[in-house]
């Protein structure tokens, strides 16, 4: 995770350094970390104004020194809120599909994982069984960007996982694809789904895969999850 963490940095320093407009650069990252001015002035111990003039580029495009300092206060603010920007990012999804995705080192139970969700499991399959990590993804994104190889990348270190959809109109897409890829999870959950199919249930009842709803929003799932023991 290291050495991921520093290729990350590297690719926003590389980025930021070699733009023809720094700032706008260094803005668009911040914004993509969801960090404010305010929250990097504080945590670089400089003043707001600063850091918008900068953006702005009011301020003459800082040097390589300040550019490192400011992508390390991404890296470390990041970090804090559990990485969940770098381990987008670093899993090789495309980043407009992927919300959130880490492994385990350790068996959570799945049953523990549906009443943390407040979960509701729509279909027959057993949720006695374990899991090693999580994906979290735009459903709709997802089918309109992955390759079939990206699909697989969905699943980290282990397919032993829970793979979460968002923007859930019928709920027909993701098990479709779930059901044509070699690769299965040990169990799918739909977040505020408009609807679940028929054919969902029943795709999800032929592949022993429990497919389970959730009226939670991404952000709090991505708390929840990330801190399961």
């Amino acid at each position: 995770m290291v050495l991921l963490i520093v290729d990350l940095e590297e690719k926003i320093a590389g980025q930021i350094t070699m733009s023809e407009n720094p700032g706008e650069t260094i803005k668009r990252w911040r914004e993509e970390f969801r960090i404010s001015q305010i929250e990097l002035s504080r945590f670089l111990e400089v003043s707001p104004s600063l850091v918008s003039d900068y953006e702005a580029g009011r301020r003459k495009s800082p040097g390589a020194s300040t550019i490192k300092k400011i992508v390390m206060a991404f890296i470390a603010i990041d970090e804090k809120r559990g990485g969940i920007v770098a381990r987008r990012f670093n899993s090789g999804v495309p980043s407009q599909a992927l919300i959130d995705v880490k492994d385990y080192d350790h068996d959570v139970l799945l049953e523990k994982v549906v009443k943390s969700v407040n979960g509701v499991n729509r279909s027959s399959p057993s949720l006695q069984r374990y899991i090693r990590g999580y994906t979290i993804v735009n459903g709709v994104q997802a089918v309109l960007t992955f390759s079939y190889s990206e699909y697989g990348k969905l699943y980290g270190w282990s397919s032993q996982r829970v793979i979460f959809f968002t923007e859930v109109k019928m709920g027909r897409s993701p098990m479709i694809a779930i059901r044509a890829h070699p690769l299965k999870p040990a169990a799918v959950v739909y977040i505020q789904a408009d609807r679940v199919d028929e054919l969902a249930v029943k795709i999800a009842e032929l592949e022993n895969i429990p497919l389970i709803t959730t009226e939670l929003d991404p952000e709090k799932i991505s708390r929840i999850m990330s801190s399961l023991r």
